[in-house]
C-alpha cells in the first residue's frame, strides 16, 4: 500500500506501525503550527490520537449514516 501522497517526505519510508505514534504534522498539508492547536484544543499529537479522537468518530458515523437516510 503506498499512502506516500498523504504523507510529508521524512516520514514516507515509515512502516505503518511507525507512522501510528508520529506527531500529526507527519501528515502532509499539516503544518507544525496546525498541528500545535490541535494538540492544544484536543490534546492530539499523535497519528493515532487523531484517528481516536472522539469528533472523528463521530462526524464519519454521521457521513455514513447519512449517506443511509431516507428522506
Amino acid at each position: 500500500m503506498n499512502i506516500n501522497d498523504a504523507l510529508d517526505k521524512a516520514y514516507e519510508s515509515m512502516s505503518l506501525a511507525e507512522l501510528v505514534n508520529a506527531p500529526i504534522a507527519a501528515l502532509q498539508g499539516v503544518s507544525d503550527s496546525d498541528a500545535e492547536l490541535l494538540a492544544k484544543a484536543f490534546n492530539v499529537k499523535t497519528i493515532k490520537d487523531l484517528a481516536e479522537l472522539k469528533y472523528v468518530h463521530w462526524a464519519q458515523a454521521i457521513v455514513t449514516l447519512a449517506a443511509l437516510e431516507t428522506k
